[in-house]
């Protein structure tokens, strides 16, 4: 695992960890990253997965340390907020090319430094 020397670099490893964590659980990751097209709204969902009929957004929070709380706990009301926006940006977007979908669920994946993972299904 090569070091991690950025923020960006930080975040992006563990996108890549939870992605894998879905994968190894039988997910299809659909989207990586994914921002609304121009004039629809702004921000970015982390992951779109999706098994079984259920399509979940998740919001990845790595830290170096938590000195400053945990990741999943700076996933407060307004990100929930905007998280949901951009969720129905991406149903109406996405959605038709994936099939369809039985169930909607938001989950926040909490990484520190070393790769280890905490997963909150149904976080909000």
């Amino acid at each position: 695992m090569s070091p991690v020397r950025s923020a960006a670099d930080l975040g992006r490893f563990g996108e890549d960890v939870a992605a894998e964590w879905y994968r190894t659980h039988g997910y299809v990751v659909l989207d990586r990253n994914w921002r609304p097209p121009s004039g629809q709204g702004r921000g970015e969902l982390d992951l779109v997965c999706h098994r079984d009929g259920v399509v979940v957004f998740c919001e990845v929070k790595t830290r170096s340390s938590d000195r400053f709380g945990t990741g999943a706990a700076a996933v407060g009301h307004d990100k929930q907020q905007r998280l949901r926006r951009l969720a129905g940006a991406w149903l109406r977007a996405e959605a038709a090319r994936h099939g369809g979908f039985d169930e909607v669920r938001f989950d926040v994946v909490d990484v520190d430094r070393r790769g280890h993972l905490q997963v909150f299904e149904q976080a909000f």
